[in-house]
C-alpha cells in the first residue's frame, strides 16, 4: 500500500461475470431509477435504474473500508485475497460478520420488517461497492434477489469506473452517515490511506463530507489537521510499532472491534500527540523538546519504549493507573524529570521479541503479546513505578517557585496559538487573559510586600545587633 497508482487506472473487469449479470438482471414489475454518487450524477440529477440481480451472482470487495485492517492482515499472512474465488468470498463474509454484531443484527430485523428499502452498487461484473453488509444480510434471510445500481461497462456512456472513482463512491456512501454501520476509527485510518494512495487527497476526501460544505478556508485546514492527529498521524505510529515487532501489515492485533474502547489504537493517538511535538520540518528538536531535556539521538529511545508500554496494554489490579493511554499521556512529564526518565529508559533494555522457546509456532499475535508481557512485566512495571513514584514524590514537593515556572511555561507553550482560537470562544479567552493578568499582578504586588517585609525585619535585625 505504498505506491500510488495512477487516477486513471481501471479496476480490472471479469468478462464472464459481467456477461451473466447482463443476461440475468431483471427490472422488476415496476421499474424504477436513482440518482447515485458517482460522478456529477447528482450535480446534473442524473438517474440511473435500479436492477434486481440474484444474490448468488454478486461478490464482497477485498478493498471495503470496512474490514480494511482484518484483509490487510490476511493478505500480509496467507497471500493475496482473489476475490473471484468462493473461499475469498467466505473470508470476506466472515470479516463483515465478526466487524460488528451488534449492527449486523439490527440490519437483519430491519430487513426482516420492511425489506431491501437502499439499492447497493455494483460494478457491472458483480463486486458490491455500497451494500456488502445489505447482500450478507440478505443470504442469510434466504433472499434471492437484490436490488442494484450497476456501474458502466466498456462501451457504455462514460466507461467503466476507475480505482479512484470506486473509491469515491464508497467514501461518499461512507460520509453520508445515516445510521449505517460505521467504521472503527482504525479501519477508517487505513481506507483514508488506501484511497490517497489511489489518487483521492485527503483534501477531496473531505470535500465529499456533507458537514464540512461551508467551511472557510481556515477551518477546512482545521478539519485537516484534525484527520491528521486523529487517523493518518497515528497510523503512521503504527506502521513504526509493527515494523518493529517485525510484523510490518499486520494491524489485526491493534484494536479488537467496534466496542475495544482500550485498544492499542487510541494509545497510538495519544503518542501520536506528544511525538509530533518533538521535531519539526526540518527534523530538527523542538523547543517543546528541549524543555523537557530531550536530547537528539534520544527520540528513537523514546519510541521505542512507548511501544513497549502500548504493547503491554494490561496491568496487575494494584497499578496506579488502569489505561495505557493515560501512561502515555504521563510521557512528557516523566521525561521532564531527570530521576523519572531514567527509570522510564531501563524499559529500552527489555526485549522486543520473545525467544522460540517461549511461544509456539501456532500462537496469535495476541496470544504472543501476553506471553511477551508476562515474561517482562517485572521489568515493565517495577520501571513504570518507579518512575510514577518519583513524580509523585515531586508533586509532593511542589514550590510556590515550581508553581510558577509550570505557569509561565504553559503560556508559553507551542500550542498557544491564538489564532487558532474560534471568533465564539474569542470573548472568553480574553476574559481568562484578564484573570492570568490579574492574578500575577496580585502575586507580584504580593511578593513585593514579603520582599520589603524581609528586609526590614532583616535591618532591624542587624540594627539590634550592633547597639
Amino acid at each position: 500500500m505504498s505506491e500510488k497508482l495512477s487516477t486513471n487506472d481501471y479496476r480490472r473487469i471479469i468478462e464472464n461475470f459481467a456477461k451473466e449479470i447482463k443476461e440475468r438482471k431483471e427490472t422488476g414489475s415496476k421499474p424504477e431509477d436513482t440518482v447515485i454518487y458517482f460522478r456529477n450524477d447528482k450535480k446534473v440529477g442524473r438517474t440511473r435504474p435500479i436492477y434486481l440481480v440474484p444474490c448468488s451472482l454478486l461478490r464482497f470487495r477485498k478493498d471495503n473500508g470496512r474490514i480494511a485492517s482484518d484483509v490487510a492482515s490476511y493478505q500480509k499472512l496467507n497471500g493475496t485475497l482473489d476475490e473471484t474465488k468462493d473461499n475469498t468470498q467466505e473470508i470476506l463474509r466472515g470479516f463483515l460478520k465478526a466487524k460488528d454484531e451488534e449492527n449486523n443484527i439490527k440490519l437483519n430485523k430491519s430487513i426482516s420488517h420492511d425489506g431491501q428499502r437502499e439499492p447497493a452498487i455494483i460494478t457491472c461484473d458483480g463486486f458490491l461497492i455500497n451494500g456488502n453488509r445489505r447482500k450478507m444480510t440478505l443470504d442469510e434471510l434466504g433472499v434471492e434477489t437484490m436490488k442494484v445500481v450497476i456501474l458502466p461497462d466498456k462501451g457504455e456512456e462514460g466507461g467503466p469506473p476507475t480505482i479512484k472513482e470506486i473509491e469515491e463512491i464508497e467514501n461518499r456512501y461512507q460520509l453520508q452517515s445515516d445510521g449505517k454501520s460505521e467504521y472503527t476509527n482504525f479501519d477508517r485510518a487505513i481506507s483514508i490511506k488506501r484511497k490517497i494512495i489511489a489518487g483521492l487527497s485527503l483534501e477531496d476526501q473531505l470535500k465529499d463530507d456533507p458537514s464540512l460544505v461551508g467551511l472557510t478556508d481556515k477551518e477546512f485546514k482545521k478539519e485537516l489537521t484534525y484527520y491528521q492527529n486523529w487517523y493518518l498521524g497515528p497510523l503512521e505510529c503504527i506502521d513504526r510499532y509493527l515494523e518493529q515487532l517485525d510484523r510490518k501489515g499486520l494491524y489485526d492485533n491493534i484494536s479488537e472491534g467496534r466496542n475495544d474502547r482500550e485498544g492499542r489504537w487510541y494509545s497510538f493517538i495519544d503518542y501520536y500527540s506528544f511525538h509530533k511535538q518533538l521535531r519539526n520540518e526540518d527534523g530538527e528538536l523542538t523547543k517543546y523538546a528541549l524543555d523537557l531535556g530531550i536530547e537528539d539521538d534520544e527520540t528513537g529511545d523514546i519510541e521505542n519504549v512507548a511501544f513497549k508500554i502500548i504493547r503491554k496494554k494490561t496491568f496487575p489490579e494494584n497499578f496506579p493507573i488502569k489505561k495505557t493511554n493515560d501512561i502515555i499521556r504521563k510521557l512528557s512529564k516523566i521525561i521532564e524529570n531527570p530521576l523519572a526518565k531514567k527509570e522510564l529508559m531501563r524499559l529500552k533494555n527489555v526485549p522486543d521479541l520473545l525467544s522460540k522457546s517461549e511461544h509456539k509456532p501456532e500462537d496469535t499475535l495476541d496470544t504472543i503479546d501476553k506471553k511477551w508481557g508476562s515474561s517482562h512485566e517485572t521489568a515493565i512495571i517495577g520501571g513504570l513505578k518507579r518512575a510514577l513514584q518519583i513524580l509523585d514524590y515531586e508533586k509532593d514537593r511542589e514550590t510556590p517557585i515550581t508553581l510558577l515556572e509550570d505557569a509561565l511555561k504553559k503560556l508559553n507553550h507551542p500550542g498557544m496559538d491564538l489564532p487558532a482560537i474560534l471568533l465564539d470562544k474569542m470573548h472568553d479567552a480574553m476574559k481568562l487573559a484578564r484573570e492570568v493578568s490579574k492574578r500575577a499582578g496580585e502575586i507580584e504586588t504580593e511578593l513585593y510586600h514579603l520582599e520589603k517585609d524581609s528586609k526590614h525585619k532583616l535591618k532591624n535585625r542587624n540594627s539590634s545587633k550592633h547597639k
